[in-house]
């Protein structure tokens, strides 16, 4: 077996070399990439915000400096470190200095208060925490120090401010429990040299998106391996190139902005990626005619919200080439006459194609093709509910409430395992022989249906019924 994180299920080694073999891991880290990118693409835009404009080459620059300032303010390799931040670039350039010091990234929600906040540190025995000392009217800096209280685990926390505001910090200790606050702004040294690490290690956590919101939501752990090939093939199905610019909408934390293909995907490329902090439709869309974007990626009730304002908005968005209407089972669900209507829209309003996508933080993606035939010759839109995985080492199975397979057309639970599909979640082993069958196949808890031509659809939430024994 490889060596992996205590309380991570790893891969069995068949399908280990089966990945290998495949071309589907290749064994970088996602720091590391970043390395790459920036010497392949050195001088061209990777991150905009505003008035913020990073090339490739000042975003590595940004993260080595960060990786080492956090190196000589204590933290270690494998170390596990709370990142909640909006979308700013600071939350990038934090993410991948982490992942360079050999600490891992712990993505936490914004809306996430201080219950939730709390298990997270618990759960990962998380040393650190990267966020706001303030935002939007709530206090962030108190609500850790009282999580800092309650444990032994937690002992820095690295506070962004927004441009031109200060932070009340200097790096003293203020707290008896000895917790040290530092400004993130102050994070940064000389940059020292790369240390070597496996890929199959975790590179971050993710939250469970059906525990999101949740007082002890289960934690994902997704490895340099699978992440990296998850966005490289989403960026490939989407013939993402460097003349690209992603915007990102969506929570930069969440699986469908950073990887499917989001961030990492379009990094990969060489492309841009444009952060929208406000996520409002008038922000979004005044995004796109200024920066020229081309690919997006919001849940559906965000996009009807967007055709609300379009007849209204003067922002030009005639670059935009595709959005991905994207979501969990509820979201995606596509047997509703409401979100027909809304991937008709976008696809009629904006006059980009439309790619529904059904993701878990879990792994397994389905997505509609570009290339899919049109529903009627006069329509310009894709609107079909069948939807095919990412990989064609994606095994998906469909079986009813004793575990038998079903047949095509006939709905049941979804099963999955694949390249970018966990084993188990992070120190749950009791929910974990629930959730995963014998032979590693993970039970989405989603009802689906296979089709005669090899695709799926999701019909929404599994209703609530007793597991079948395990297979």
């Amino acid at each position: 077996m490889t060596s992996v994180l205590a309380g991570c299920t790893p891969w069995p080694e068949e399908f280990v070399d089966r990945y290998w073999k495949a071309g589907h891991w290749r064994g970088n880290t996602l720091d590391n990439l970043l390395r790459g990118w920036a010497l392949q693409y050195g001088a061209r835009t990777a991150l905009v915000q505003d008035d913020t404009r990073l090339t490739y080459a000042q975003l590595n620059r940004r993260v080595d400096r960060m990786a080492a300032g956090f190196r000589l303010r204590g933290l270690r390799p494998g170390q596990r470190v709370v990142v909640q931040m909006p979308n700013v670039p600071e939350f990038v350039i934090t993410v991948f200095a982490l992942m360079r010091v050999g600490a891992i990234p712990v993505f936490c929600p914004m809306p996430c208060r201080g219950a939730e906040v709390s298990y997270l540190v618990r759960i990962t025995e998380a040393a650190g925490y990267v966020g706001p000392s303030t935002y939007q009217g709530f206090d962030h800096s108190a609500m850790v120090a009282d999580v800092a209280a309650q444990g032994v685990f937690l002992r820095r926390v690295f506070t962004y401010e927004a441009p031109g505001t200060s932070s009340p910090y200097g790096g003293l200790t203020i707290d008896p429990t000895g917790c040290h606050y530092f400004p993130l702004a102050s994070v940064d040294a000389p940059p020292e040299r790369p240390q070597v690490r496996g890929a199959e290690g975790v590179a971050f956590f993710l939250l469970s998106g059906d525990s999101t919101g949740a007082e002890n939501p289960r934690l994902v752990p997704r490895t340099h391996n699978d992440y990296a090939y998850q966005a490289r093939a989403a960026a490939e199905l989407l013939s993402l190139s460097e003349d690209d610019v992603y915007l990102a909408a969506m929570p930069a934390e969440s699986n469908f902005a950073f990887g499917c293909p989001g961030i990492i995907g379009t990094f990969t490329v060489g492309g841009t990626v444009v952060l929208v902090e406000d996520p409002e439709p008038e922000i979004c869309l005044t995004a796109i005619g200024r920066e020229r974007v081309t690919v997006t990626a919001l849940e559906p009730t965000e996009a009807q919200r967007w055709l609300d304002v379009l007849p209204k908005a003067e922002a030009e968005v005639n670059s935009l080439r595709l959005a991905q209407l994207v979501g969990g089972p509820m979201q995606y669900a596509t047997g509703t006459a409401t979100a027909t209507a809304t991937a008709e829209g976008i696809a009629r309003v904006l006059g980009c194609d439309v790619q529904r996508l059904f993701g878990m933080a879990e792994g397994l993606l389905t997505l509609t093709r570009v290339d899919d035939p049109l529903d009627e010759p006069e329509k310009p839109t894709r609107t079909t509910k069948e939807s095919r995985p990412l990989s064609p080492n994606d095994e998906i199975r469909i079986v009813d409430a004793n575990g038998k397979e079903t047949a095509p057309g006939e709905p049941g639970e979804l099963l999955t395992r694949g390249p970018y599909t966990i084993r188990g979640y992070y120190r749950a082993p009791d929910h974990n022989t629930r959730a995963f069958t014998s032979d590693g196949y993970f039970r989405t808890g989603v009802l689906a249906m296979s089709t005669l031509e090899g695709g799926v659809v999701v019909m929404g939430d599994l209703e609530t019924r007793a597991r079948p024994a395990q297979t």
